[in-house]
């Protein structure tokens, strides 16, 4: 009998992390994941995933990633239900379009505290666990704007590059530990994020971009799938873009 690994994927209850739940559930893993509010989006997200997989084991938790000792228990819930954690994907993240003059010390420090405060929270709460097993993998969510910086969205943007320092940095301390830390940069994909751009906005980022298409959250999530399994021990501290080829 094949044995079934954890997951615990921040953000679950929409879009790319919603995608990732349905499709670690298919790969046949053991899913939690944190939502920060819509907990009706999360039950649909809930039942999705026990409809793919009647055999595994799924719990949804609410949960703040900008908060410590919310982020601390819901690793410790994940724990109790499960017995152990091989997977940790750091999702949780929040976007805004504003001019940098126009930015308030609300606006950076919120986003710092969501998208970038999330995942050290989160990595932090689940490596003791995973260095005792000498096993894990951790999948930080940055973003192209990461990588190459984006107008009207600095903020954004530094905490994206931030995930990236973080990831390439863990992955070389917990490397002898059998963990590795790796980023996935989607560049654009159709998901709620993008629901204040117009049609004619998101044509033209599909004719800026080599394949001609805007990406999907199921492309990210199987991406999300395949550097999660022990068949990918060997890659570690990269930052895999997932962008169409607008980002190379």
């Amino acid at each position: 009998m094949k044995i079934r690994d954890h997951v615990l994927i921040t953000g679950g209850s929409r879009g790319i992390g919603a995608a990732a739940v349905l499709a670690f559930a298919q790969a046949g893993y053991d899913v939690a994941f944190t939502y920060s509010s819509h907990p009706e989006a999360a039950c649909t997200v809930l039942h999705e995933a026990q409809r793919f997989a009647p055999e595994g084991k799924f719990l949804s938790i609410q949960a703040d990633v900008s908060q410590s000792k919310e982020v601390t228990r819901a690793v410790s819930t994940v724990l109790d239900s499960f017995g152990s954690l091989e997977v940790l994907i750091c999702n949780a993240g929040i976007a805004q379009q504003k001019l940098f003059t126009d930015l308030t010390d609300e606006d950076w420090h919120h986003m710092m505290a969501v998208d970038l405060d999330g995942a050290f929270y989160s990595c932090r709460a689940v490596l003791p666990a995973m260095i005792r097993q000498k096993y894990g993998r951790i999948l930080l969510i940055s973003s192209m704007w990461g990588q190459t910086g984006g107008s009207c969205e600095v903020h954004y943007s530094a905490a994206k590059a931030g995930l990236i320092g973080l990831g390439k940095a863990l992955a070389k301390e917990e490397g002898p530990s059998g963990i590795t830390v790796n980023c996935i940069a989607p560049g654009v994909i159709e998901t709620d994020m993008m629901s204040g751009f117009t049609d004619e906005d998101k044509a033209a980022l599909a004719e800026e971009t080599p394949v001609e298409r805007l990406g999907s959250a199921e492309e990210v999530a199987r991406t999300m799938v395949f550097l999660a399994g022990r068949e990918s021990g060997y890659i570690t501290g990269q930052v895999l873009g997932v962008n169409g080829g607008l980002v190379i």
